[in-house]
């Protein structure tokens, strides 16, 4: 089946069965302005419950609102007048009102770096930001969809979080979990990097690693949800994907307030999943809806590592169908060789006019540090992957340098040391005395 992406958020559709409405959730006000969760592909809505894909074509499920219309400037005065972090966005979440008051993490309201530097080193002259991520309470974005997925785990009466996770989704569900008071139990392949394994294992849930690709252990995770010993679990990238999801949505909103409510003209995210990139749109397209933002063309780039890069080479073939690969990339956390939302990023980035790039491993590296010796910012491998990426499609004509363009760096390269470990090294070893030093020409 082919799947066609949306380009805005789904909203009540005539044309097919709606199974719920705003008033019949016997959940109240717990989910905000969620009315429904529809079908990607067919538009079939259903009620507010832990599924995830449509009961008429398979296809995947998202949250539908009813949003907030009227007065834009009310909103935005609301929003700003909102706590530093994601929940100033409740009015736009399928969260309760009262939700910043709640026992979670409270992530989110990261820098957005004016990257003047890197723009130089580049040859980017319309302005270049760095959305750093590496803030958030686990130092990932991934606890901004967890945060989202808690809720509903809570709303629903579940009593175990788990995930499928390439390490930074493990971590932030354990913290999650820890601090709400829930039992977590994640799962994760074995060849992680080991920082990644220490954070999600210090929490105190069940850490389990898996013999496999990160392939395996989300086709592991879906048996499990399928057997009674699933019951009362909560998959916040299965069975609560659709409310998880809505978590990068609030990238866009950040971004879009911190730049004082408008529009860049390129943002360049990585793609693991893609859902972080079609939820970033999502956003993009709400914000416009509401009239917060004026409407205006923006570009997507999506950022693959050559060693997984099925939605780039899809991109450059033509293609619609996005095939599975094997990954072999140092960028572990993207490392997902049938990515769910391969084909929606396709549609996205044609649709704005953007592209999919992929870059190997020794430019993810120098990435890396172009980044951390230009603005400060120590990136971990994705980080790399998108910084590489804006190089290349600068240097290769994709990418106007004369237009402004936003690049996401989603978690802190302390989780993925060993991959500049290699060059990141003492300028010198010298004796304690000021002459060695001069010896070694460093004075």
């Amino acid at each position: 089946m082919r799947r066609k992406g949306l380009a805005i958020m789904a909203v009540h559709t005539a044309d097919h069965t709606d199974r719920s409405t705003a008033t019949d959730s016997p959940f109240g006000d717990a989910f905000g302005p969620a009315a429904a969760l529809s079908c990607r592909e067919c538009g079939t809505r259903f009620a507010l419950s832990p599924i995830f894909a449509c009961q008429e074509c398979f296809g995947p499920l998202e949250v539908a609102y009813d949003l907030p219309v009227g007065d834009p400037e009310a909103l935005r005065r609301q929003i700003e007048a909102g706590p530093a972090s994601i929940w100033r966005y409740a009015p736009l979440l399928p969260v309760p009102a009262d939700v910043a008051t709640k026992r979670n993490l409270h992530p989110g309201w990261t820098k957005l770096v004016k990257a003047d530097n890197l723009a130089r080193e580049l040859g980017i002259t319309g302005g270049l930001h760095i959305k750093d991520d590496s803030g958030n309470p686990t130092h990932s974005f991934k606890d901004r969809v967890v945060a989202i997925a808690l809720e509903a785990a809570r709303t629903f009466g579940l009593t175990t979080l788990s995930c499928s996770s390439t390490g930074n989704l493990a971590g932030a569900v354990g913290a999650a979990a820890a601090r709400a008071g829930f039992r977590s139990c994640v799962f994760i392949p074995h060849d992680l990097e080991s920082a990644k394994v220490v954070m999600a294992a210090v929490y105190g849930g069940d850490l389990v690693a898996i013999e496999g690709s990160y392939d395996d252990v989300n086709r592991f995770c879906s048996e499990l949800i399928g057997d009674p010993v699933g019951e009362g679990w909560g998959f916040v990238n299965v069975n609560l994907r659709p409310y998880y999801g809505e978590g990068s949505k609030t990238l866009a909103y950040e971004i879009a307030e911190q730049l004082g409510w408008r529009l860049p003209d390129n943002l360049v995210i990585p793609i693991a999943s893609g859902s972080q990139l079609t939820k970033i749109d999502k956003g993009l397209q709400e914000l416009i809806k509401l009239g917060l933002v004026e409407d205006k063309p923006y570009k997507i780039f999506g950022a693959q590592a050559e060693g997984c890069s099925p939605v780039s080479a899809a991109f450059k073939a033509g293609q619609d169908v996005v095939r599975p690969v094997k990954p072999d990339t140092i960028a572990k956390s993207l490392a997902i060789g049938n990515p769910a939302d391969g084909p929606y990023v396709l549609d996205i980035a044609r649709r704005t006019g953007g592209a999919v790039e992929d870059v190997n491993d020794d430019q993810i590296v120098d990435a890396i540090t172009l980044l951390a010796r230009t603005e400060g910012v120590f990136a971990e491998t994705a980080g790399g992957v998108t910084v590489g990426v804006l190089r290349k499609l600068v240097e290769t004509g994709q990418l106007d340098p004369s237009s402004e363009t936003v690049v996401l760096n989603t978690g802190d390269g302390l989780k993925t040391l060993n991959a500049v470990e290699a060059s990141a090294r003492p300028t010198a070893t010298i004796r304690p005395t000021l002459a060695a030093f001069r010896e070694a020409g460093l004075a």
